[in-house]
């Protein structure tokens, strides 16, 4: 599972790869995400480690090729959900 930090950072290079046709430089990712460069390395590096990016060559960001663009299913947290009641839309429909 993807910490939000972690979600933001794929999902900011997913999406300037589809509208800039290009990645972000680091400096850039810094701009969008409000954190400091190490904190950005990180989020890579975890990127990295649970294989929703590639990047051999870490000289450029433009070396990173994009395996996943959105958390998998398996790894979102699952939601229960509780059957709703009664609605009070009788007041409303009947009066």
């Amino acid at each position: 599972m993807l910490t939000d930090f972690q979600r933001k950072v794929l999902r900011i290079l997913y999406n300037y790869k589809g509208g800039r046709r290009r990645l972000p430089t680091l400096h850039e990712m810094t701009v969008k995400t409000g954190k400091h460069k190490p904190d950005v390395m990180a989020a890579l590096e975890a990127l990295i480690a649970n294989r929703y990016i590639h990047w051999e060559d870490k000289s450029d960001t433009a070396n990173i090729m994009i395996l996943e663009g959105w958390e998998r299913e398996e790894d979102r947290p699952q939601v229960e959900r509780k059957p709703q009641g009664p609605t009070n839309t009788d007041y409303w429909t009947q009066y």
